[in-house]
Parts: structure tokens; C-alpha cells; sequence
């Protein structure tokens, strides 16, 4: 086999995550978009309409970056955590694990499944924007890179969320109380030059940051951060995902005990 990967198993949780998700159509890409929409009608369409500019991009094109990351990454951690976490409520991960089966396939069929969905999401969500706010796209190669890095990287860090739940509860707890915070603090609505100095200061310990100006970078040409330092955050924080797992799985820790 190519690479020595059993592809045939990767195919086949892929497919089965693929369509749990066009089941749940609703849940998982309508109630999205519709809630990002009501971001841009609210702030971009109607406060937009009255603010400034914002580094020399009109308000509304200016936030659309950080709301599709906002969308982005609690998408990925949602679909990833929960897929992953449902075979562990079940008991079926056992069979999984007795399967002839490696961590590295399991991985690749629930996390390329959970960055599939948040991919088209993002997509549809950019698509959506069009309708209420004008803007541009500079660079859409790295567009399109930043998003499948993102969407991989946190699927990874969802993929570990699931493992690590004890109950649907703790599912629901970082995104939450962490990550979502993040986002809004980390430069989604507004750019960390319009803080005091203290504060750009503080905000740059915000990993968000690094993901947000990157992205926003692709778009207007313009970021808080250098693009370089923001595709090394991201990598820097998939590779540190990356080695959680395998010693998650090398162990056994939340998954055999």
C-alpha cells in the first residue's frame, strides 16, 4: 500500500464523519452561517456603515477576516472532539483500537473529516460575506493555505479534546471558556495598534493573534504581526498537537483507560 497506510480504513471513517455531517446539515453548516451572517449584518452592515476606517480598509471587510476564523476554529474543535468523543462514549473505540488500524490512519480519517467540514464552512461563510460587505482578496493562495492550516491544526487540537472528555460537558468547556474568548480579545473586531502599548503588549501572548493578522494579511495586505510569525505559530502549534497525540495513543492515556 501507498506509504504502507491502510487507506481503505482512512476511506472509511472519512466517509462515515462526511455524511454524519450532511445528516445533521442544519446543526452543522446552516446554524453556523446563520450566526456569522447576523455578525455581518449587525457589525458590518449597520455599525460598519457609520465607523472609519480601519488600517485603510472599510470596517465591514476589515472584521470578515476574524469572524470566518471565529467560525473556523470552534467549528474545528466541535466536529473533531465530538467525532472522535462518540466512539469512546459508545465503547465502539475498542473495536477500533483491535482493529488492524493505526493511530496515524484513525487520525487522518477523523481530523481530515472534521478540516473537510470546517473548510467548506469557512468557504460558504466568505461567500455569505459577499452579500453584505464589499471586499477584496490579495492573496488567495495564501487564502486558501491559511484556512486549511487552521482548520487542520485545530481539528488536531479538537481530535485531542475528544480523547481527553470524560462527558459531553468537558466537550463544550475550552471552546467556550477559552477559545472563543481568545478570538474576540485576539483582534477580531478591531487591530491591536489601536490598544495602549501595554496592552498590543499583553494581546501578543494571545495566540489568536498570530492566527487572525496572518489570515487578514491574505486579504488586505495589511497585519498586526509579520505573516512569517504566523505561519509559525500555526505549525509550531500543529506539530506541538501532532506529538500530544501520538503520545496520547502511544500510552493509552484517555483512550484504553
Amino acid at each position: 500500500m501507498s506509504l504502507g497506510l491502510n487507506w481503505h480504513a482512512v476511506a472509511a471513517i472519512y466517509r462515515f464523519e462526511m455524511a454524519r455531517t450532511f445528516r445533521t446539515i442544519t446543526q452543522s453548516i446552516a446554524s453556523p452561517v446563520l450566526s456569522t451572517s447576523l455578525y455581518f449584518v449587525v457589525f458590518g452592515a449597520a455599525i460598519g456603515s457609520r465607523m472609519g476606517q480601519v488600517e485603510g480598509v472599510s470596517y465591514g471587510a476589515f472584521i470578515i477576516p476574524g469572524l470566518i476564523m471565529l467560525s473556523l476554529l470552534n467549528e474545528s474543535i466541535s466536529n473533531a472532539s465530538f467525532g472522535i468523543y462518540m466512539p469512546k462514549w459508545s465503547g465502539t473505540i475498542y473495536e477500533l483500537l483491535s482493529a488492524p488500524v493505526s493511530f496515524v490512519e484513525v487520525v487522518l480519517g477523523y481530523v481530515g473529516a472534521a478540516a473537510t467540514k470546517s473548510l467548506m464552512l469557512g468557504l460558504l461563510i466568505l461567500a455569505t460575506a459577499r452579500v453584505f460587505v464589499d471586499y477584496d482578496i490579495q492573496h488567495p493562495v495564501w487564502m486558501v493555505a491559511f484556512l486549511l492550516l487552521t482548520a487542520l491544526t485545530f481539528s488536531l487540537f479538537g481530535f485531542i479534546i475528544g480523547l481527553w472528555a470524560d462527558d459531553f460537558q468537558k466537550l463544550q468547556v475550552i471552546p467556550l471558556m477559552v477559545v472563543t474568548p481568545l478570538t474576540f480579545l485576539g483582534g477580531a473586531f478591531y487591530s491591536i495598534n489601536m490598544l495602549p502599548p501595554a496592552w498590543q503588549t499583553v494581546t501578543l501572548f494571545n495566540p489568536v493573534v498570530y492566527l487572525i493578522s496572518g489570515f487578514r494579511w491574505s486579504f488586505y495586505g495589511v497585519s498586526d504581526v509579520h505573516m512569517g510569525v504566523s505561519v509559525a505559530a500555526v505549525l509550531g502549534f500543529m506539530l506541538a498537537c501532532l506529538v500530544a497525540i501520538w503520545a496520547m495513543f502511544r500510552t493509552g492515556w484517555k483512550i484504553k483507560s
